[in-house]
């Protein structure tokens, strides 16, 4: 018994070594740095994210909620969503979290006034580390979320689509990188995201014509993962979301996890570094409970 904890216990400790250096680039910007920059988004409040945990179901659903400017992130609410974050990160019961908007629309992206008030380039710059610092910990987090589009997806709130594993559109939505019109490119990590996403030629498509995407052109170049059968604001869009994800976070949570860490290990680590993972991720789930269910109820090979 004593030989098989020590095992256990060994497979622990080169899974929080393998997955070490993902959560460190998660938390490296938390401190030091940003200390400037979160005192002066304090002085931008209005609007709110709000977050709600179904426990039953494993779903959490995270609302970008400013109705009042089409969702357009404050300053406050970029603090709050990195609050937010940090509560999904430490969620041990969760599998799935869901993105959407306030009143049937999406998000704009940021709040002209606090832009105009850090326009110059050093808060600027800030800014901008302090917001791609938390949507990758949002596309980094062992739940597989779901951007829930509905209305517009305007600027960076067309960025914070691609900090998602999945784009689910209502039939009336649009998703449109709206930067070139403001003398901008992209600042939250949503070009290199997209990229990764739909390819170069593509992404640089809707970068540079800063195109529409409707739910269909959405779908053939791969933005999009699924159109809804319901409009924007009927308020049936959240309950489509959930029931399209609902096939993919059957299972234990722990399972569900492990299946997005060695998926995040895979996109973002070497290939040695990403193989090291899956070795230690697979020993976390190797014997525990799902495993040992399943291996009972199957049949012996004839």
């Amino acid at each position: 018994m004593m030989s098989m904890w020590g095992a256990v216990r060994c497979r622990l400790i080169q899974t929080r070594s393998a997955v070490r250096k993902i959560l460190q680039q998660n938390r490296a910007f938390c401190s030091g740095s940003s200390v400037g920059i979160r005192e002066k988004l304090l002085a931008f409040p209005g609007g709110s994210v709000e977050l709600q945990k179904l426990q039953e179901s494993g779903i959490a659903v995270l609302t970008v909620s400013n109705p009042a400017r089409m969702n357009a992130f404050s300053g406050c609410m970029m603090l709050e969503l990195e609050q937010r974050v940090n509560e999904l990160e430490i969620w041990t019961e969760g599998k799935a979290v869901i993105v959407q908007g306030a009143a049937g629309n999406f998000c704009s992206g940021s709040d002209l006034n606090a832009v105009r008030a850090i326009a110059n380039p050093h808060d600027g710059m800030k800014m901008c580390e302090f917001m791609q610092n938390t949507l990758a910990r949002l596309l980094r987090l062992p739940l597989i979320s779901v951007a829930l589009v509905e209305g517009r997806a305007l600027g960076g709130g067309a960025e914070l689509t691609t900090a998602c594993d999945f784009r689910l559109m209502t039939s009336d939505a649009v998703i449109q990188f709206v930067h070139k019109h403001m003398g901008l490119v992209p600042g939250w990590g949503g070009a290199a995201r997209l990229v990764g996403i739909i390819g170069s030629r593509n992404a640089l498509k809707l970068l540079s014509g800063a195109r529409k995407v409707d739910p269909d052109y959405g779908k053939q170049m791969g933005l999009v993962d699924e159109v809804l059968q319901c409009s924007s604001g009927e308020g049936k869009a959240l309950a489509h979301a959930e029931h399209w994800i609902a096939p993919f976070i059957k299972g234990p949570a722990p399972v569900i996890q492990a299946i997005k860490k060695v998926v995040v290990s895979g996109r973002e680590l070497s290939l040695d570094e990403a193989l090291k993972c899956e070795r230690s991720v697979f020993g976390t789930v190797w014997g525990g409970p799902a495993n040992l269910e399943a291996l009972a109820s199957k049949p012996k090979h004839k």
